[in-house]
């Protein structure tokens, strides 16, 4: 693949997943994984896993900014930006025309069910983006005991979650993951 096809590619399955993603990009992060990392080889496990960490420690819309950094890497700039572009307007396009037309026919019915029906379609997909990102970070003893102690203490404890950021970063920077 040429780098003007490669970046087609990309730039094509972005928008896609823009549209079909509930929850937004991390409901779809298992799809996209598969798609540069398994399918296409545009990054590895551990590149991928690194791009999810950075933009989760900085504020903002951070999905936005993953698809910049695998744009960058496909691609250079050209597709750094065509990447996030395509992360956010065609989902902000059918957003519009959704709520545009959710509006017009508030007082129906049809509407609870839908709204109810999405929760839990979100909510699965959301934890099937965690577990892909569980996996492409490592999938030894100690990082499954990490994460699995981290989401009993977030379920059972009101400890903020910084808390276990921190933790987990001094445990990565002193090698023990």
């Amino acid at each position: 693949m040429n780098d003007t096809s490669a970046s087609t590619a990309l730039v094509a399955h972005l928008a896609l997943l823009s549209l079909i993603s509930f929850g937004g990009v991390p409901a779809a992060l298992h799809d996209l994984r598969d798609f540069v990392v398994g399918t296409n080889g545009w990054l590895t496990d551990r590149d991928f896993a690194n791009y999810f960490a950075v933009v989760q420690a900085i504020p903002g819309p951070n999905m936005i900014l993953m698809m910049s950094f695998i744009g960058w890497k496909v691609g250079g700039l050209p597709t750094a930006i065509a990447g996030a572009l395509a992360t956010f307007g065609p989902s902000c396009a059918l957003a519009f025309t959704g709520f545009r037309l959710w509006e017009r026919f508030r007082d129906a019915r049809w509407q609870g069910v839908v709204r109810r029906g999405l929760a839990p379609v979100t909510i699965g997909l959301v934890i099937a983006g965690g577990y892909v990102m569980a996996l492409a970070g490592g999938t030894g003893w100690t990082s499954l005991a990490v994460t699995l102690a981290a989401a009993v203490l977030l379920l059972v404890t009101r400890i903020n979650p910084l808390w276990l950021l921190g933790s987990g970063a001094a445990l990565g920077g002193l090698g023990a993951m």
